[in-house]
This record gives C-alpha cells, structure tokens and sequence, in this order.
C-alpha cells in the first residue's frame, strides 16, 4: 500500500467517501468520535432499513464537472470507475427532465453526493428530482427565486431568534447572501464535515426545507458570543466562515440533536408567513 513521506498509508489518509483529509487532520479526536459514532450509525441503518421497507414513496451547461470534488479520488479521471461519468448522465437527464429549471450552479455538488451515497445513477437522479422539483423549488431556477427568498427568510429569524446578531449585521451593512449563500446554495457540502451533512439531508429529505433554517440558526445561535466579538464587515464574513469548523459541528449526533432544540418552535406556518412578504421583497429589489 502506498505511503505518505509521514509514513501514513493512502487509504488512511482518504476518508470512507473518498475526500482526502488536510494535513493538519485530527486523526485521535475524530477516531473517538467515529468509534462512538458507530453505534449511532448501525442503530440508525436498521431503523432506516423498516421505514424504506414500507415506504417506495421515492420513484424510481456543465463546464463545472471538472472542478466538483477535485480533493475526492472517485471523481478523478485516474480512478476505476470514475463518478465524472455517473455525473455527467445525471445531470444531463435532469437537464432534459426539468427544461425549465437545466443545470444550474451547484447542482453539481449534490448530484455528486447522491452519487457517493447511493452509487446508483438512477437513484440519484430521483432524489435530485425530488430536491429540486419538490423540497427545494425555485432554488435552482435561473433566478433562484427561491433561494433568494430564503435567504431573506433566515435574516428574518435571525431577527426573532437571535436579534443581536441580525443587529450588527444590519449596522455593518453585511446582507445575508453574502454569508450564507453556499449554504443554501450546496445544502452544506464542503461546508460541515461529511457525516454531518449526510445526518442534515436525512432530515432534509424526511422533513422539508425547514431543516436548513434550523441548521443555520444553531450555527449561528451556539456562536453568538464569536460573532458579536466582530468589529467591521470583513471581520464579520471570517466569522461565519469559522463557526462552520470545529468539534461542535463534527459530532454530528449531538448537532443533530441541538438543531431540534437550540432554534426553539419553527412552524411550518411561520416560514411560510416569512416566505409570502420576502418573496415580495425579493421581486420588487429585481
């Protein structure tokens, strides 16, 4: 097996997904996670196993190909198979299947996570349908009405929940799609580590949309004291960028656990209410 100048094999230094880890990797701290973490996994896939039994509810331009996942073996054109391949029929079935919405930035990066998870074109494509033209609609449009709408949404909650945050962004001039479009955008990727994404998109795919308000409201709730210690508009993008990073987003358990309860009541009814007046102010800004 080939060998790292550290001495480190390859494998060990590509995680499960095929992401290479950075050099300053954790290896001990995420090795007593993972070893914990296992528990919850197996218990979680027998539990997964029952609910898709009896549910069969799921049915059955791309210049960015080449820059989706460069860090991630499997879609390099070295490997055997490479997923650019896989990628590729995807997308361009999507494009044929939702003319109205084609290939847009980012749809990429979740096309390829399916790909990972599911190792499935067909299955892939399905739940890229089921994201695009039912969870999330408009997101990926060519105005990206939705995602814009939604962006202005969690300001919005930001400003019930924790208004003095959504204070000095609103004092530095900081607007929200400056911050927290990638978020929206990638539903994640290459932004929290791999397992917490894949725990967010179990519930995304579960729940609805509403799990990504809640996940960016605990980012931004558990780190209130960080951000407010921000002085001026710069500083205040470095802070977002940081609280994405760390052990509290890495034990994607007990994160999973607190975006149920950090954010407090989040209806339905409420977003929707949000979703009406800034759907509003997004077409009359346009």
């Amino acid at each position: 097996m080939a060998r790292r100048e550290d001495g480190r094999d390859w494998a060990y230094r590509v995680d499960p997904y095929g992401f290479e880890r950075p050099e300053d990797f954790d290896y001990a701290s995420y090795e007593a996670f993972f070893s914990r973490y296992l528990v919850v996994l197996t218990r979680r896939a027998i539990k997964w196993s029952k609910l898709l039994k009896g549910n069969n509810s799921i049915q059955k331009s791309l210049k960015d190909m080449n820059r989706t996942f460069p860090d991630n073996v499997k879609f390099r054109k070295t490997a055997d198979p490479c997923l650019q391949h896989a990628l590729y029929n995807v997308l361009v079935a999507y494009g044929h299947h939702n003319k109205a919405v084609g290939y847009c930035q980012g749809m990429n990066f979740i096309a390829g996570y399916l790909i990972l998870i599911t190792k499935n074109e067909e299955e892939s494509f399905w739940l890229l349908d089921a994201l695009i033209g039912r969870i999330l609609p408009d997101y990926y449009s060519p105005a990206m009405l939705g995602l814009k709408t939604d962006q202005e949404v969690l300001g919005e909650l930001v400003k019930m929940k924790v208004p003095a945050v959504a204070e000095l962004m609103e004092r530095h001039g900081v607007m929200w799609t400056l911050v927290v479009s990638r978020w929206f955008i990638c539903l994640f990727i290459d932004i929290l580590p791999v397992e917490t994404v894949l725990r967010i998109w179990d519930c995304l795919f579960y729940e609805g949309s509403k799990i990504i308000f809640r996940v960016a409201l605990t980012l931004i709730k558990q780190n209130q004291a960080f951000i407010l210690e921000a002085t001026n508009f710069p500083d205040i993008c470095d802070k977002f960028k940081q609280i994405t990073k760390g052990t509290f987003v890495t034990e994607c358990h007990s994160f999973m656990q607190k975006i149920f309860t950090d954010p407090g009541s989040l209806s339905m009814a409420t977003i929707n209410k949000l979703r009406e007046t800034c759907r509003e102010k997004v077409l009359s800004q346009g």
